[in-house]
């Protein structure tokens, strides 16, 4: 199931005691705020508690499901690519570093929940409520107030990614921007060969492995498979998961050539693991 929408912005503030929807794409973007109440929150293949003050970000890529626990009051913050288009001549110089869309769409903020602390909650917190008082108004997405109070929030996503040692901006390649290139482009193997990220770093291939391990204290490929093998351990925590849907995502050719890349890093075999963990 995919969900349109064709206004640049819509506001949806609600509470229920059951989920509306079952899981589902969409053809814009999502800032999920939690207001109130408790569940999980099934993103991709990831599950994940949710509580008061939570924030989640969905973009058009990604299917998810919430699960209700206790009653719970939901603040939908939808937009879609031409929302911060139309806003160009609002839009601060830091955002040529990384649009909020680009931050929507970074694969590694889906592998964790975004963690925040005070002043950042109530911040959060009293801009939510700004925007979906606004929300009375005709002209909400046309309005630099509302667009400046979700500017906002994106600042606090990107404080909550730096303390999750996160990169989301395009700075000046260095250690920081080598380890969220491959963090973000961990499903995509052909774009993590050697030869392929040396050139784009513009580092001499044949001279790439020797810098990675004076840089990392490890090989470049003992840390790709080790990464790579703790993203699929929480895969296969999902009992819904089977082993042929991992490899397709991780780009293995099949279950068996992800068996035994998952068993050289960790001792055990997809299966064996999945039995250990009661699945």
């Amino acid at each position: 199931m995919r969900k349109a929408q064709f206004e640049p912005l819509e506001i949806d503030d609600f509470e229920t005691d059951v989920y509306p929807l079952p899981i589902h794409l969409h053809t814009y973007y999502e800032l999920v705020y939690i207001k109130k109440g408790n569940g999980t929150h099934e993103l991709n293949h990831n599950s994940f508690t949710y509580k008061t003050g939570d924030l989640f970000i969905i973009s058009p890529e990604d299917q998810h499901f919430f699960n209700i626990k206790k009653r719970t009051h939901f603040t939908f913050i939808k937009f879609t690519d031409s929302y911060f288009s139309g806003h160009k001549m609002h839009r601060p110089d830091a955002l040529l570093l990384s649009s909020p869309e680009d931050i929507m769409r970074n694969k590694m903020l889906k592998e964790v929940k975004l963690q925040m602390d005070e002043p950042c909650v109530s911040i959060l917190r009293n801009t939510v409520e700004n925007i979906v008082a606004y929300n009375c108004r005709k002209d909400i997405a046309s309005s630099p107030l509302v667009y400046y109070q979700l500017l906002s929030i994106f600042g606090l996503i990107r404080e909550a990614a730096q303390k999750l040692s996160i990169r989301i901006d395009k700075g000046h390649p260095g250690k920081e921007e080598l380890i969220s290139y491959i963090h973000k482009h961990i499903y995509e193997p052909e774009l993590l060969t050697a030869q392929h990220i040396a050139r784009h770093f513009h580092i001499a291939p044949g001279y790439f492995s020797a810098y990675f391990k004076r840089n990392f204290d490890m090989s470049y490929r003992d840390y790709i498979n080790e990464y790579r093998a703790k993203l699929i351990e929480k895969r296969l925590s999902v009992p819904t998961l089977t082993l042929k849907e991992i490899a397709n995502e991780f780009g293995f050719s099949d279950a068996s050539h992800l068996n035994k890349a998952f068993k050289k890093y960790k001792g055990v075999s997809p299966s064996a693991y999945k039995k250990s963990m009661g699945r």
